[in-house]
């Protein structure tokens, strides 16, 4: 069984001269202030990201988890969950792509052993690599070979690759053309054996960078393979199975994020908005025996207006708590390592679920219902209100969460554990 305990306490305060969790949130602000003045735009065009990449990168975002001893940002992951959340609220396509590498460049501290995982951080934080991939179970694995070079040679295709277009590094799921065994492996697009596919037709998420990739006997070192994916029992230790729970926090926050941007737009129209005609009336405010304000004192003093984003707040502000409760129980998961008991990866990995279950809700009610407050001018493409919706829908399509509450109920109704993952 392959030890997989990080090598510092990923709870632990910021080393002395490293930047704290201030310092990256300043950051943080700072990346989506400037993506935000030209998200709408970017949204339209729908090209490739690597304009936004080159805007993380220089920000010292796609290092932040390494350790500084490596030559990263040295923060934990409470802060990168918070970081994820300020990025999606101004563009969630980025907020995603930044999320799925982050939970992706900690494949090897999952699920190799300690020296493994200090080389690939290493070689990571050097090149300041962009991971892409994803462990899709939905999808038939791709095929390793062993060769006679002691590596292998990997084939096949995966239609739903995360970051695939812009990508340094992709970690997938590849299965030991001999022994079946499922295995985590790294590979470089810029392989000529790799092709990525154009599938830019989705209606939302349409900067997260994603698509189809074909391998074609692409050569694979030892030292490549991460490690095992097996869902035997006993395959791998508890630690390893908070690889999903950690996906899943970061699904939330970026659902969140989303949440919490919309509602941020919303307010500042609602807030500026005079409605000089009948067309422009809210849909929400034409009921008759209602007292509705004057015309000119717009939606900010429709009553059913301030219930709508009373009810949205809370909705937001429920979720938000929920989540942050769980970041706490993953925070102190991994830093137990590999003295996480079955019992507390299970009670992470049900909190979790329950997290993502309830910002994906707030975000669906949240996006749907600030169209309704605003009215006809949500209509508008130059507003770009719809953004928020359709990035929302997209993501929840890939991430759905039934699997997930069939967990909560079974572990809430027979203390069941949750079987072991893949994050998606």
């Amino acid at each position: 069984m392959t030890t997989t305990a990080p090598a510092a306490d990923p709870t632990a305060p910021a080393p002395a001269g490293a930047p704290g969790r201030a310092h990256w949130l300043r950051v943080a602000r700072e990346v989506a202030e400037d993506l935000a003045t030209d998200a709408i735009t970017r949204d339209q065009a729908g090209k490739p990201p690597f304009d936004e990449v080159a805007r993380l990168r220089e920000a010292g975002l796609l290092t932040l988890l390494i350790s500084a001893e490596h030559g990263g940002g040295g923060a934990d992951w409470g802060t990168a969950h918070a970081v994820v959340r300020e990025v999606a609220a101004a563009d969630g396509a980025i907020g995603q792509l930044l999320g799925g590498h982050y939970v992706l460049s900690w494949t090897a501290r999952f699920f190799a052993g300690p020296d493994l995982a200090e080389r690939v951080a290493r070689r990571s934080a050097a090149g300041q690599w962009c991971w892409g991939g994803g462990f899709a179970a939905h999808e038939p694995p791709l095929r390793l070979t062993p060769d006679s070079r002691d590596g292998y040679l990997l084939n096949g295709r995966q239609g739903t690759v995360g970051g695939a277009r812009v990508a340094d590094r992709l970690a997938v799921r590849a299965a030991r053309s001999d022994t079946g065994e499922p295995l985590a492996v790294l590979v470089d697009p810029a392989h000529p054996g790799v092709t990525s596919g154009d599938d830019g037709d989705a209606f939302g998420q349409r900067l997260s960078g994603g698509g189809s990739v074909e391998f074609d006997a692409v050569p694979v070192a030892g030292d490549a393979v991460l490690g095992s994916l097996s869902a035997d029992e006993g395959a791998l230790p508890p630690f390893a199975g908070l690889a999903a729970a950690t996906g899943r926090l970061v699904s939330a926050q970026l659902c969140l994020g989303i949440a919490e941007g919309v509602l941020a737009e919303a307010r500042e129209y609602t807030r500026t908005r005079e409605y000089t005609r009948a067309g422009d009336r809210s849909l929400l405010g034409d009921h008759p025996g209602v007292g509705l304000p004057s015309w000119q004192d717009g939606l900010a003093r429709d009553p059913h207006v301030l219930v709508t984003y009373g009810e949205l707040t809370v909705d937001a502000r429920a979720a938000s708590a929920l989540a942050d409760q769980a970041v706490a129980a993953l925070d102190g998961g991994l830093a137990r390592g590999e003295d996480l008991t079955d019992d507390e990866c299970a009670e992470i990995s049900v909190l979790a679920a329950a997290a993502e279950a309830a910002a994906a809700r707030a975000v669906h009610d949240i996006t749907t219902r600030t169209l309704d407050v605003i009215g006809p001018g949500a209509a508008s493409s130059r507003h770009g209100f719809d953004r928020f919706w359709r990035n929302a829908r997209t993501h929840t399509l890939y991430h759905p969460v039934a699997h997930g509450l069939r967990e909560v109920g079974d572990y809430f109704l027979s203390g069941a554990h949750p079987p072991f993952a893949l994050p998606a």
